[in-house]
C-alpha cells in the first residue's frame, strides 16, 4: 500500500465514521465517497471500523485503569461505556453486523472479533490471562455490565439500544460477575 493509498483510505475511514455517528441506524456507510476505491468490499470496511474501535477502547481502557486502579473491571466497563459514546453510530454498525452477518465470512469474521474482543477486555480487568471459553464469558459479562450502566444513563429512547445487542441468553443483572466467577476465570485462563 502506497502513501498515498494510506492517507486516501484514512480519509474515507475518518468519513464513514463520521457519516456513521451522524446517522446512528447501523447502517454501514457504504455510499461514503472513496469506499469503493478504497475497500475491497464491506468485511474490508467492517473490519477497518472495528479496528478504529478496538484503537479507541485501548486508549480509553488506558486511561481509566490508570485513573482507578482498585476497580480494573469498572474502569474497563467505564471505558467501554466512554468508547461507545464517543463512537455511538460505529458501535451500532458492529453490533447490526454481529446481529445480522449477512453472508457466511462475515458471520465467521465478526464471531472470531466478538471473542477476542471479549477476551482482551476480561484480560484488562484482570479476569483472565488468557484465552478459553472462561476468558471469553468473563469478558462478555464485562461488556453486559457496561452497556446496563450505558443504558442506565441513556435516555429513554435510546437505552434498549444499549443493552439490546447482549448475547441472547447472557445474564443482564449488574452483579452478574461474582467473586467465584472471577476464581474459576483467573482457574481456567
Amino acid at each position: 500500500m502506497s502513501w498515498n493509498t494510506f492517507h486516501r483510505r484514512g480519509e474515507t475511514l475518518r468519513a464513514v465514521v463520521d457519516r456513521a455517528n451522524e446517522r446512528r441506524d447501523g447502517v454501514l456507510p457504504t455510499g461514503v465517497p472513496g469506499v469503493a476505491e478504497n475497500f475491497t468490499d464491506e468485511l474490508d470496511l467492517v473490519g477497518a471500523l472495528l479496528l478504529k474501535w478496538h484503537a479507541r477502547l485501548s486508549g480509553n481502557i488506558e486511561r481509566a485503569l490508570a485513573r482507578q486502579p482498585m476497580d480494573l473491571e469498572g474502569a474497563v466497563a467505564s471505558a467501554w461505556q466512554t468508547t461507545a459514546e464517543e463512537l455511538p453510530g460505529v458501535r451500532l454498525v458492529i453490533d447490526r453486523c454481529l446481529d445480522d452477518p449477512g453472508r457466511p465470512e462475515m458471520e465467521h469474521a465478526m464471531q472470531r472479533a466478538r471473542e477476542a474482543a471479549w477476551v482482551r477486555l476480561a484480560a484488562a480487568a484482570g479476569l483472565a490471562s488468557g484465552r478459553g471459553p472462561a476468558a471469553v464469558a468473563a469478558g462478555r459479562r464485562v461488556e453486559q455490565r457496561a452497556r446496563l450502566e450505558l443504558a442506565a444513563a441513556a435516555p429513554p429512547e435510546t437505552a434498549e439500544r444499549a443493552v439490546s445487542c447482549a448475547p441472547v441468553g447472557a445474564d443482564r443483572s449488574r452483579s452478574a460477575l461474582s467473586l467465584a466467577d472471577r476464581i474459576r476465570a483467573a482457574l481456567a485462563a
